[in-house]
């Protein structure tokens, strides 16, 4: 944190100042912003145009937004029907997934039950597959889950 407060002041002193602030490679590889070249691989950041210091580009950190580009009148397109018809095939498939996964989750329980029931108990390691398989199906289940949510 300590070295950010430097590259700060150097930044805002020089943007008021108007003058250019350049990124650069220090000899560590690390970036470094300063408003002259003395380092490798510099390139302009932001200029100030007056006095003031409102910046032409951006501040480090930040990206400015693309602009807007308009799509190509070629671009492959699909009408509304058809994409709802395709949204509906993925619930559909990710609820069917879900349903599977459920019915997975339910038999690797009954299969690590089954193990534990064992006389005398089984060595721990021999249980960890059947836990593994529990944990696989959980995660799975969360993700078709987290999937479906995102549905329109």
């Amino acid at each position: 944190m300590r070295p950010v407060l430097p590259l700060l002041l150097v930044f805002f002193s020089a943007t008021l100042s108007a003058q250019t602030i350049y990124s650069c490679t220090d000899a560590a590889g690390g970036k470094v912003y300063t408003t002259s070249r003395d380092f490798t691989n510099c390139k302009p950041v932001s200029k100030s145009n007056d006095a003031g210091g409102s910046s032409a580009a951006s501040t480090p950190g930040t990206r400015p937004k693309a602009a807007a580009t308009p799509t190509p009148s070629d671009f492959p397109r699909v009408n509304e029907g058809a994409q709802k018809a395709r949204d509906n095939d993925r619930r559909h498939i990710l609820e069917q997934e879900l349903a599977t996964e459920r019915r997975q989750l339910e038999q690797a329980r009954r299969d690590l039950a089954e193990q534990e029931a064992v006389r005398p108990a089984p060595p721990a390691e021999r249980l960890l597959p059947y836990r593994d398989r529990i944990g696989q199906h959980e995660r799975n289940l969360q993700a078709i889950q987290k999937e479906l949510s995102g549905l329109r």
